[in-house]
């Protein structure tokens, strides 16, 4: 009874989403969604839920996972109109997978510490990748659609699973200054002689090894790369307050009036 009434809200998300769906008197927005058309959806919820954790608000960040396993729920009923899975499937799936994946906690395995705990996460994945038919590289099924920075980030965990990989942060801020000679060699040619495809790759090259220093110091580079978004922002936005205050008219200043504005803005912001 006590499991019953823990899942008795799952259910009902699962009945509405049912009758969403359902040709007789369901949503014809709901009815016409595909895995396909979800995908941006998901990917927005996904980035809403990240906000909302960053505010520290509980009730934001309740509301947002709502929404995401909103999305979840979505994908198991088209899934299971189709006779594909179920949402009980997907749960199980799950938690079958995280058993396999923690021997430490439920098998007679041992680990040290987190790290170790990731190491071991990372060789029982490659495993698993062996197991399956067709491409048995460690680079297998790295999603193609993901974005830049993850994508290499995830690039370079497998690499450094099977020992591909530098021994510490030192070696990989060399590969940096490296790539940015290389960037710089490049743009010191005549204007008319630069080939922009060559920048463009070199350009990729230093955000690829960016990405490794920032793994390589126990930095998400896609979470670095936010907070210095948002910190450029906050500051720009007070050079802007900062020009009014001063009859400085922002589109048509010089460079040097807007670097002692930023200088200033640096000073008071954080």
């Amino acid at each position: 009874m006590a499991e019953q009434a823990q899942l008795q809200h799952v259910n009902r998300l699962l009945e509405i989403m049912a009758q969403l769906r359902n040709p007789d008197g369901g949503c014809p927005w709901d009815l016409k969604q595909t895995m396909a058309s979800l995908i941006p959806y998901t990917i927005e919820e996904a980035y809403e839920v990240a906000a909302a954790i960053h505010t520290g608000n509980p009730l934001e960040i309740k509301d947002e996972l709502g929404d995401l396993l909103f999305q979840v729920v979505f994908y198991a009923q088209v899934a299971n109109e189709q006779g594909d899975f179920s949402f009980d499937e997907v749960a199980q799936a799950v938690a079958d997978k995280l058993i396999r994946r923690h021997p430490h906690v439920f098998a007679n395995g041992s680990v040290t510490d987190a790290e170790d705990v990731k190491r071991q996460w990372e060789l029982i994945k490659q495993q698993e990748r062996a197991e399956k038919p067709g491409d048995d590289s460690v680079l297998a099924d790295i999603p193609s659609n993901l974005p830049g920075l993850l994508q290499a980030l995830k690039i370079q965990k497998r690499c450094a699973a099977v020992g591909f990989d530098w021994d510490n942060p030192s070696q990989v801020i060399a590969k940096v200054r490296e790539e940015t000679d290389e960037i710089a060699a490049e743009l010191a040619v005549a204007q008319e002689q630069i080939q922009q495809d060559r920048v463009a790759e070199e350009i990729g090259d230093l955000l690829f090894a960016t990405v490794n220093l920032a793994r390589h110091c126990k930095v998400n580079p896609e979470t670095a790369l936010q907070r210095a978004n948002q910190k450029f922002m906050q500051r720009f936005r007070k050079v802007e307050t900062l020009a009014k205050e001063n009859d400085v008219a922002i589109g048509s200043a010089e460079l040097n009036e807007l670097e002692a504005l930023w200088q200033q803005a640096k000073k008071i912001t954080t």
